[in-house]
């Protein structure tokens, strides 16, 4: 016997791609996107020139991909690392697929100092310290380094 909400008037199975965040919604400002991903800067104040590579068609898991998307989806990430380090100057670049709240497959690239709120620890954990004004990473910025190191030039 099915519950009743289910023949209810108006009643409707959602698609993955309106339930799933990173289908329905950019993740960010788009700063460059191809057929297959795009890369977003996230706005966090903390963290100046975070941002994430996301997968356009909604999979999970980089094993979804077949390895000429894999490599493309690493080419991505890895020229989105030199750019963060070229124009946000961190101490360090921490690269994470987590995907355990919203399983879309993406990649953070998350620029950090020995002094920020989190390290050594996770940016998603608890803070140790205050946080410290950073100056910010313009958008077009860190687009112009990105496509640069992309293209295979010193971001």
């Amino acid at each position: 016997m099915h519950p009743s909400f289910l023949h209810s008037p108006g009643w409707r199975v959602m698609s993955v791609a309106e339930s799933c965040q990173l289908c329905r919604e950019a993740g960010g400002e788009v700063l460059w996107q191809d057929e297959r991903c795009r890369l977003v800067l996230v706005a966090d104040a903390d963290y100046p020139g975070m941002c994430r590579v996301v997968w356009k068609r909604h999979v999970s898991e980089m094993t979804d991909l077949d390895n000429a998307d894999r490599s493309h989806l690493m080419s991505v990430v890895f020229a989105a690392e030199k750019a963060v380090r070229a124009t946000a100057r961190p101490d360090k670049v921490n690269l994470a697929s987590l995907g355990n709240v919203v399983p879309h497959l993406h990649w953070h690239v998350i620029p950090r100092w020995r002094d920020d709120r989190h390290f050594p620890g996770a940016v998603w954990g608890p803070p140790m310290r205050d946080s410290r004004d950073r100056p910010a990473v313009a958008g077009a910025v860190l687009r112009e380094a990105f496509v640069r190191s992309l293209a295979g030039e010193p971001a």
